[in-house]
């Protein structure tokens, strides 16, 4: 059995008190990431991961009395969270790279790199937990509502639930904080970190440079004004790029009209961006692909709460499993901001079952 918990610190706040309770309990090892060049931003920016909040996890594990070792990352962030985050944008879809970074950074490239060194388990700051279920480890929410982060990690296998440990599941953040202070942390006071940590500015002004500095790399259907239309096709005017719209975006359309009008679908090859009522958004329900099921995948229709998106409440629905690891989804009551990229998580009470990545809506 190995002999250490290795435990990733990204030198925030919820991290490092992770470290510090383990530390308090058992042999730790600290682990950061350098991921992305935020040496530019001042200290308390929001942001994590970069060479300035490292050094904050450096003196935490100095506080804490633990080895720390800084891991060089940046090529496999780059390649599995930002390239695909750019190709969400330029596809007309909506990503979330936060749970992209989980699956393969913290909880896959991170993992390895800990076993490597010897440690048989690897501990975060997610406000999520893992319970003994029958049929092996089982992910369910965070005792604290507000915090909850585990619709950023529906694609963990019971393979990596067993391999790791999640010391805030049973605490809330002012329970966290605190800790903070009663131990004298450095990051006591710490704010929240910003959940895209390595956008500067607008995400559109980023995901633009990016397609710029890389032509070889990313393909952008059109770099011209986008056809602002109606449902019916009726043109409206003429906007941003494409990729600057989002589904569910009602400010910065371009055109004006008598009433409010949302971004109803982005359509890149067309360079049309589809805007209407706000109550041409709600759906009843949804297509998705790359469904991940944590243990066994079931043989039939699930009666599920669904998320569609972080701070999503629910919704009751019903999950049909379909071929080719795709999925329909349908709602007991319509949902609005159904947007193609975003994930779609599945819940019975507190446990995780799984999830998919958003298709499409179903009208």
């Amino acid at each position: 059995m190995s002999a250490f918990t290795a435990v990733a610190m990204s030198g925030g706040l919820d991290s490092s008190v992770a470290a510090w309770l383990l530390s308090r309990q058992e042999p730790v090892v600290g682990l950061s990431m350098l991921l992305w060049d935020q040496s530019h931003r001042p200290r308390g920016s929001g942001r994590c991961c970069g060479a300035l909040d490292l050094g904050d996890a450096r003196r935490v594990a100095q506080q804490a009395g633990i080895p720390h070792y800084t891991l060089r990352m940046d090529d496999e962030f780059r390649r599995d969270v930002v390239d695909p985050f750019v190709d969400d944008y330029l596809g007309g879809r909506t990503p979330s790279p936060c749970v992209r970074c989980n699956t393969f950074i913290k909880f896959d490239a991170l993992l390895d790199r800990a076993r490597a060194l010897g440690a048989g388990t690897v501990a975060t700051g997610h406000y999520a937990r893992i319970v003994d279920g029958a049929g092996g480890p089982e992910l369910h929410r965070g005792r604290d509502e507000a915090k909850d982060q585990s619709y950023f990690l529906f694609e963990l296998t019971a393979r990596q639930l067993a391999a790791s440990r999640f010391p805030l599941g049973e605490l809330t953040k002012p329970e966290v904080r605190q800790i903070a202070r009663d131990a004298g942390l450095v990051v006591a006071e710490k704010g929240e970190s910003m959940e895209i940590c390595f956008v500067d500015g607008e995400v559109e002004a980023f995901v633009a440079s990016q397609a710029a500095a890389r032509p070889e790399r990313f393909a952008v259907a059109a770099a011209g004004p986008a056809r602002i239309v109606a449902e019916d096709g009726t043109a409206l005017g003429e906007g941003a790029p494409y990729y600057r719209y989002t589904v569910g975006q009602r400010r910065g359309l371009g055109v004006a009209a008598g009433h409010r009008l949302y971004v109803l679908r982005v359509l890149p090859e067309e360079n049309q961006v589809v805007v209407g009522d706000e109550a041409a958004l709600a759906a009843r329900g949804l297509t998705g692909e790359r469904t991940s099921w944590i243990g066994e995948p079931p043989a039939a229709d699930v009666e599920v709460t669904v998320r569609i998106r972080s701070r999503h409440a629910g919704v009751a629905a019903r999950v049909r499993p379909l071929a080719s690891g795709r999925a329909e989804v349908e709602f007991a009551v319509p949902q609005r901001g159904v947007a193609p990229g975003q994930a779609a998580v599945f819940y019975q009470g507190t446990r995780v079952l799984g999830g998919c990545w958003i298709e499409s809506s179903l009208a």
